[in-house]
């Protein structure tokens, strides 16, 4: 049985980044208003390292019963965190007898990243 919060909003796809880096042109209100929860939600110092444990995960899911041991938290707060991963579409979650394994989205995660993509910086110019 598969665990996830429904589709996502229109530009929140696996698709292509929806849109240019922000360095480059400026986010369309709709457009930041549909990216800001994904943003928002990986906001959060556990929610980051949950992130981080789940997409770094050899096979590329992990189980709950081994995130929950990483943190001094209750189950039921680590829960909520996974829960508003999910509702930010950034993991899908699938649940096997007792427990859930958790998956990354990595085109979501590539979208976000394309988003705050930075040119390098040129090199220094020598003065004359």
């Amino acid at each position: 049985m598969s665990k996830q919060a429904g589709p996502l909003p229109a530009t929140l796809t696996a698709d292509p980044p929806c849109c240019p880096p922000l360095a480059e042109r400026r986010v369309p209100a709709e457009t930041a208003a549909v990216l800001a929860p994904a943003f928002k939600a990986l906001g959060d110092p556990v929610r980051l390292q949950l992130m981080s444990m789940i997409a770094s995960a050899e096979g590329g899911e992990i189980c709950v019963c081994d995130l929950t041991p990483a943190f001094d938290l209750t189950g039921p707060t680590i829960s909520h965190h996974l829960r508003t991963l999910r509702q930010a579409g950034l993991v899908d979650a699938e649940r096997r007898g007792t427990w859930v394994y958790y998956r990354a989205r990595p085109a979501i995660l590539r979208q976000l990243a394309a988003l705050l993509a930075v040119a390098p910086a040129a090199p220094p110019r020598e003065c004359p």
